[in-house]
């Protein structure tokens, strides 16, 4: 099987490490000086103590590729319809695309059911073209948990974390979705096939909708954001409506609130992504994780006033520091 890693950052060079070191036919798209030190000296991944290199085909021409079984995005969800056109050279009548990235995939509402079925979000797709270029049939959802930083160019550390859940839109455990759990097992990840992956994409979301803004406002860790009263408590505000709005949907919430909250004070001393992006000079990813959150509250005519504030608040943020 043939597998491109689409955007192969941090998490994105991870897999392709744990990929090619496993036999896996992998290729990896990337840019700038990091795609060039790959090129030259090869992926580096850094584990504790242990360093893996690997050689392995990186381009940033796609087209050099050929058709894929599988396409794994690590891109930012912002940047995926901007690498549509280059990103069709890889696509065959096969090929599944696997969606690692943060917040609602483009296919949420593929074999969804009920009065949703079929509907595109704007926030994250704008102008339907993900959904009708790439095509909803195509997607496979996957949950990725592990944290990973780009220490260099064509430098990976990991910093903790293995598993990516997988999991088809219609539930069904399918031979595609089975290769791609065998595939990314073999590579010594975790990737339980899961069929209510929408229960899981909600669940990382229930975090990244309240804690990434909050952290770009304050600066703060997530043991500061998951301990000061009033940040926790904003928190728990915007988690709740972002409840109700999964709930309505038929989401099922496998932990409380408190118990969410509780374990991302855990972490520790971590700052979010989106922290990370601001204090990097890169774009912020807030439109798939907050201002999706608050479109479908509105298709679901469900309020979200604190989402809207703290939405209004990290927009105007982003667009001060020159990153919306």
């Amino acid at each position: 099987m043939k597998v491109c890693i689409y955007g192969a950052g941090a998490i994105g060079g991870y897999l392709g490490v744990q990929l090619a070191q496993s036999g896996a036919d992998v290729s990896l798209v990337a840019r700038g000086a990091h795609l060039a030190a790959m090129q030259q000296n090869g992926l580096k991944l850094l584990i504790g103590d242990e360093e893996r290199v690997v050689k392995v085909r990186a381009t940033d021409k796609p087209s050099e590729l050929g058709v894929q079984d599988f396409i794994i995005i690590c891109l930012k969800a912002h940047s995926i319809t901007g690498a549509i056109d280059a990103m069709k050279p890889l696509l065959g009548s096969h090929t599944r695309i696997v969606t690692a990235v943060n917040g609602v995939p483009y296919w949420y509402f593929y074999k969804h059911g009920n009065q949703f079925e079929g509907r595109t979000l704007e926030s994250i797709d704008p102008g339907a073209r993900q959904w009708n270029e790439l095509g909803p049939e195509r997607g496979i959802g996957c949950i990725v948990y592990p944290a990973t930083e780009l220490e260099g160019p064509g430098v990976v550390r990991h910093v903790y974390g293995d598993k990516f859940p997988v999991g088809e839109a219609s539930g069904e455990t399918t031979a595609d979705v089975q290769n791609l759990s065998k595939l990314l097992e073999a590579a010594g990840l975790k990737a339980p096939i899961l069929d209510r992956i929408r229960d899981e994409i909600w669940l990382k979301l229930w975090g990244n909708v309240c804690f990434n803004p909050i952290s770009a406002l304050t600066h703060a860790t997530l043991d500061v954001i998951a301990s000061d009263p009033a940040t926790r408590a904003l928190a728990k505000a915007m988690m709740l409506e972002a409840q109700a709005i999964g709930e309505t949907f038929g989401v099922k919430f496998r932990v409380d609130v408190e118990r969410r909250i509780e374990g991302a004070r855990k972490v520790g001393a971590h700052k979010t992504s989106m922290l990370q992006d601001l204090e990097r000079g890169r774009p912020m990813e807030i439109d798939p994780l907050v201002t999706v959150v608050q479109e479908m509250g509105r298709m679901t005519g469900i309020p979200t006033p604190a989402i809207d504030s703290v939405l209004g608040l990290v927009i105007q943020r982003a667009k001060v520091a020159g990153l919306y």
